[in-house]
């Protein structure tokens, strides 16, 4: 059998199956493997993701990103790196087994009283689309600059291809900037901040949860790279994002950043190697994803394959099919109907202390300077982009 992507034979990267599901040419394979991609792509996308509430909930309750950051960190990485890069075959095998993973966590979002569920298409949708916009942003802001339009109309067709490993419909992908921009407009009213909310992103933008431990002489440049990362990555995020967070960034850092990492990133994608030892001292889990696109290791078949052709050869069910497979199995308890605001009484662990100093309560803090209560529509100014 084909030695699958993502496992390494005598340091060598294997060779995969296939070119998975865009292959070379592709402008997925071009944007992705920027260095932007899965650094600051990858960081504003997880970060900005826990303004849904119906997101944040489980991450709070699970608490992972908080007791395991490095695992968490690596695993989801690898999962947004398999899905653009590996073979088909893996691809498809790990949104089975994603989809199984996720369809224990489900709950009650803790604000409305209402049900929350990791495979819910509506929250797959925000996250996968959170996710390409993300990496397609970094790209042209600190990366090559944009893509053509007739390359940003195949980036998003490709986005709904890759959207076949999720639960939501790929139709419900748009395929224009402009349909992209209505979508995350579509959603900022149900967008909201709790404590909860702004320590995962406080929490998510410190880059050190993703090292390993290091020697003491290094600690000076891992501090570098993660408040540089924590500045790009701010960058790209709105104001009133950063309003809503309780994130502020000065108009001049903002400015400064852009070039300082433009030339950092043009001068990490002169060197494959050096792009590579870097993936692997952070998401030692990605780096056998990535090394044969990088390194043009060619595949035993040079073909793509869509995902329906993947799902069939490799016995593998949809995700979408098994999401309802698991709603019906799953016995469901009578859900109240509350108010908004009207917090559900539920036990939710303790995840330490927040970035300031003190105890971290779930519990919604007060409206006040610097925060919003969470399950409050965002009322702020538009300030006309979503790219500002």
């Amino acid at each position: 059998m084909a030695d699958m992507q993502g496992v390494e034979r005598g340091g060598v990267a294997a060779r995969p199956a296939d070119h998975g599901f865009f292959g070379p040419g592709s402008v997925t394979w071009k944007v992705w493997s920027y260095p932007t991609s899965l650094t600051v792509g990858f960081q504003r996308a997880v970060v900005i993701e826990e303004l849904d509430p119906f997101l944040v909930a489980p991450v709070d309750h699970t608490a992972k990103i908080f007791t395991k950051p490095r695992q968490r960190y690596d695993n989801t990485l690898k999962y947004f790196a398999t899905v653009a890069f590996a073979d088909s075959g893996t691809a498809v095998r790990a949104a089975e087994m994603l989809t199984r993973t996720h369809a224990h966590i489900h709950g009650l979002e803790p604000v409305s009283g209402r049900p929350y569920d990791a495979n819910d298409p509506a929250q797959q949708l925000w996250i996968h689309l959170t996710a390409w916009h993300s990496i397609l942003y970094a790209y042209e802001r600190f990366g090559p600059g944009r893509l053509t339009e007739e390359e940003e109309s195949r980036y998003w067709e490709e986005c709904a291809i890759a959207a076949e490993l999720q639960t939501c419909a790929p139709s419900a992908v748009p395929r224009t900037r402009e349909g992209i921009r209505r979508y995350f407009e579509a959603m900022r009213p149900r967008l909201a901040a709790s404590e909860a909310t702004q320590y995962a992103m406080e929490h998510l933008l410190d880059a050190h949860v993703m090292y390993p431990r290091m020697w003491f002489f290094l600690r000076p440049g891992g501090w570098v790279i993660s408040r540089g990362l924590r500045a790009a990555t701010l960058a790209t995020m709105p104001r009133w994002q950063l309003r809503l967070a309780g994130i502020r960034q000065s108009r001049l850092t903002r400015a400064l950043i852009v070039p300082v990492m433009r030339l950092s990133f043009h001068v990490a994608a002169l060197s494959v190697t050096g792009q590579l030892a870097l993936l692997k001292w952070i998401s030692p889990a990605t780096h056998p994803v990535v090394e044969p696109v990088l390194r043009d290791v060619p595949p035993h078949e040079p073909v793509t394959r869509t995902p329906g052709e993947a799902f069939a050869a490799n016995g593998v069910r949809r995700p979408g099919e098994l999401h309802a497979e698991f709603v019906a199995r799953r016995t469901m308890h009578p859900v109240p109907d509350l108010p908004p605001s009207a917090p559900m009484a539920q036990p939710i662990p303790h995840h330490g202390r927040r970035p300031g100093g003190g105890a971290v309560p779930t519990s919604l803090r007060r409206p006040g300077r610097g925060s919003t209560p969470a399950g409050s529509a965002v009322a702020l100014v538009d300030e006309g982009s979503l790219d500002r």
